[in-house]
C-alpha cells in the first residue's frame, strides 16, 4: 500500500515557476512500513522511472525504521537520558522545589517509562499507573514560561549527550519540546 504523495520542492508556479513547466517534479510516497520510495513525475514525453529514496537517520546512517525505541538503544538509553536530566535538574534552584526530594527514584522510573512507552517501549507505564494524563498530573504544578525553559535547559542537556543520530535526536527533541510548551500553566 502506498501513502500520500508528498511533493520535493516548491508547488507549480510558486517562486516564479510556471504552472507546466515541463520539467520533471519528485515525490516520496510512504508505505504503511513507513518506508518511503521516490518517483519522477513529467509534464511530457521523457518520464524518468521511479527511484527509491531511503530516509537514514544520520550521514550514510540506519534507514529511519521501527520505533525511535529501538533505534535509539531501548529502556538503558531512555534510563540514560532521564538520569542524566536529572542530575542537573538537582541543582536548579527554579525547578528542583517542584520535584518529590524523597523519592527521586521513583521520578526517575515514572518518566524514563513515559517516555520508553511513548516511544515503542514496553507498556509498563500505563500497566502501572494507568493513563499517562500529562496535564492533569502536572496541574498541581505552577509552571511558568521561566519553569519551562529551565526544564528544556536540562533535557537539551541530556539529549544531547547520548550523541544520537541527527534524525532520531530532532525527532525527540521535537516531542520533548512540545510537550513542556504545553505544561506550562502560570503566566504571570
Amino acid at each position: 500500500m502506498t501513502g500520500p504523495s508528498l511533493p520535493i520542492g516548491p508547488p507549480a508556479g510558486a517562486a516564479g515557476r510556471p504552472e507546466s513547466s515541463g520539467r520533471a517534479e519528485t515525490s516520496v510516497h510512504a508505505d504503511s512500513s513507513g518506508r518511503t520510495e521516490g518517483a519522477r513525475h513529467s509534464d511530457g514525453a521523457g518520464a524518468v522511472p521511479a527511484q527509491p529514496v531511503t530516509l537514514r537517520v544520520g550521514l550514510g546512517g540506519a534507514a529511519a525504521s521501527g520505533s525511535l525505541f529501538d533505534r535509539i538503544g531501548g529502556a538503558p538509553t531512555f534510563d540514560r537520558l532521564v538520569r542524566r536530566f536529572y542530575e542537573g535538574v538537582q541543582h536548579d534552584e527554579v525547578i528542583w522545589p517542584m520535584y518529590p526530594a524523597d523519592d527521586l527514584e521513583g521520578a526517575i522510573w515514572r518518566l524514563s517509562q513515559f517516555l520508553q512507552q511513548y516511544w515503542g517501549g514496553p507498556s509498563t507505564y500505563s500497566e502501572q499507573r494507568g493513563h499517562p494524563r500529562l496535564r492533569m498530573r502536572h496541574n498541581p504544578f505552577r509552571i511558568t514560561p521561566e519553569a519551562r525553559e529551565h526544564w528544556l535547559q536540562h533535557m537539551h542537556d541530556a539529549v544531547e549527550s547520548l550523541g544520537l543520530a541527527p534524525l532520531d535526536e530532532a525527532e525527540l527533541w521535537g516531542y520533548l519540546d512540545r510537550a513542556a510548551h504545553v505544561m506550562t500553566n502560570a503566566f504571570d
